[in-house]
């Protein structure tokens, strides 16, 4: 069972969209998936992971387009560390 997973089959440029049950190929054109590896590469990341971090602060730019990229990079990097349990409690002053 698929759960909020993407793979990615790099030879025919979909992506493999899973989500609870269901599973969606998209056709990705060969320049972002091109881009995608290299970005990969400096991140760190798979090249189906560069593409789902892409689309992750695309949405959060559409859904705040008052916020600069670094800040929404900051509130992405905060949750993954709250969601890894690497946080501790702020004291002010």
């Amino acid at each position: 069972m698929l759960q909020n997973t993407i793979l990615c089959c790099n030879l025919q440029h979909y992506l493999f969209i899973g989500e609870q049950n269901m599973s969606l190929a998209v056709r990705v054109s060969d320049d972002l998936l091109h881009e995608a590896r290299l970005h990969s590469k400096l991140d760190n990341r798979s090249v189906a992971g560069q593409i789902e971090y892409w689309a992750k602060i695309g949405k959060c730019a559409v859904d705040n387009p008052d916020l600069p990229f670094s800040l929404i990079q900051e509130i992405l990097l905060g949750i993954e560390e709250i969601e890894v349990g690497r946080y501790s409690q702020y004291k002010f002053g």
